[in-house]
């Protein structure tokens, strides 16, 4: 083969390969875009649960079937004697988002004279929240810097009135926490406890996270 001849099949056969290797290089670039833009519009529903802890005997209230493994993971490591289930937060987040609410309920701890004027203020805030995978190949949710906190009544004596009934003296007392937490899909675990109250009484954080339907 004369050499310009064998000089052009050289060069066509260079050409075809690059060309080959950009199309395969576009192809997986779209494919690992597209990837990333399924994953980022990936939708979390979140599960919040309050459980209350006391140490005034009583049977324990009816919990959700969700929270059966944690209730017997709470008998058995603390030394209280009844569950109640205080509040379920439900939201919906963006994967890669974030969570703030704030408000106002009932006595999460209940003072001996609680009313209507004495709620509870309540934050809860996610700044990030995640699903990646773990080295198994399994869903793990990562929450970074989940906080709670609560500002609750806690009846610290009685007033002495002169003429007319005592009153109740009600303080508002701050408890909370702030940690970073990962967690399999849709396995409720807890959180954190906060001891609360004169009565010993706790607040239990159990959270859980999963991949919405729609």
């Amino acid at each position: 083969m004369k050499p310009r001849a064998l000089f052009v099949l050289c060069a066509t056969l260079l050409l075809t390969c690059f060309i080959s290797t950009q199309a395969v290089l576009g192809q997986s670039t779209n494919d690992s875009s597209q990837a990333d833009a399924k994953e980022n519009e990936t939708n979390l529903d979140t599960q919040l649960y309050l459980v209350i802890a006391s140490n005034q005997a009583g049977a324990d209230e009816k919990m959700p079937a969700v929270l059966e493994p944690v209730l017997k993971q709470l008998r058995s490591s603390l030394p209280f004697k009844s569950y109640r289930l205080s509040a379920t937060l439900i939201n919906r987040v963006k994967n890669g988002g974030r969570l703030n609410l704030k408000w106002i309920s009932g006595p999460l701890i209940e003072p001996a004279a609680s009313t209507s004027q004495t709620p509870s203020f309540n934050e809860f805030r996610i700044n990030v929240l995640r699903m990646v995978n773990d080295a198994e190949g399994r869903a793990i949710v990562r929450l970074d810097q989940f906080s709670f906190g609560a500002r609750i009544p806690i009846q610290t004596g009685m007033s002495v009135a002169a003429n007319g009934p005592s009153a109740p003296i009600i303080n508002y007392e701050s408890t909370g926490l702030t940690t970073d937490i990962s967690m399999r899909e849709g396995e409720p675990v807890i959180v954190g406890t906060l001891n609360a109250g004169p009565s010993g009484e706790a607040i239990i954080l159990v959270m859980s996270a999963k991949r919405a339907l729609r």
